[in-house]
């Protein structure tokens, strides 16, 4: 089984402050991992370190089998893609947003790829020219995560993205990343709170005081 993210030993401090504490992880492609904990666990600081958002204090973070460092940031964070819990959408519609991924790989734009993410997520085509402002939360919340996969990525990082939508829209989004994980092997790190996806989590990871379970 393919090692996709390695965690060694990290440590993270910010201003002095302790956050992570001998932090050992390994996740091989395919895991859907979901990560629950007290707010302030660490949770989000173990993501931000696999995003190679920010860097540990002392460890290592690899990807298949080297340093986050040694990669080139973007290409990296087009493989190993953070979605966050408050969506952030730009531009005027729908279209600028799904638009994004194709300009920064200078690709060619391709509107049935974009209708063909939309329609996995439950959005109508015709909503491709609609104004972002005109959109519910669970609409918004849907766009940017179609913006993170409308190139595929290796590894999905899910910060709470359920939280606040009703049960339509989560069931929308668990059905969307399930089909992902299972037809395409994407690996999966969700952050949540939520007791119904905790509840059917395929692997839990406990985050508590700055520590994995067990660790």
């Amino acid at each position: 089984m393919t090692e996709v993210i390695k965690l060694i030993d990290v440590n993270y401090q910010n201003n002095g402050k302790e956050i992570l504490s001998n932090i050992n992880l390994t996740v091989n492609q395919g895991d859907y991992l979901t990560f629950s904990g007290p707010s302030g666990s660490g949770k989000s600081t173990i993501m931000k370190l696999i995003a190679n958002m920010i860097n540990p204090t002392t460890g290592d973070v690899e990807y298949l089998g080297k340093n986050v460092d040694s990669y080139e940031p973007t290409k990296y964070r087009q493989q190993v893609s953070y979605c966050f819990q408050q969506p952030t959408l730009f531009g005027e519609t729908v279209r600028d947003n799904l638009e994004f991924p194709f300009k920064v790989r200078n690709e060619s734009i391709n509107d049935e790829q974009m209708i063909e993410r939309m329609e996995m997520a439950n959005l109508s085509p015709d909503m491709l020219e609609q104004k972002v402002i005109d959109l519910s939360g669970g609409q918004r919340q849907r766009v940017a995560l179609l913006r993170n996969l409308m190139f595929l990525p290796e590894v999905l990082i899910l910060d709470e993205v359920t939280t606040g939508l009703d049960k339509e829209n989560k069931d929308i989004i668990h059905n969307l990343v399930n089909h992902l994980n299972k037809k395409h092997e994407i690996t999966v790190l969700a952050i949540t709170h939520d007791q119904e996806e905790i509840d059917n989590s395929k692997k839990m990871i406990q985050v508590i005081d700055g520590k994995i379970g067990g660790q």
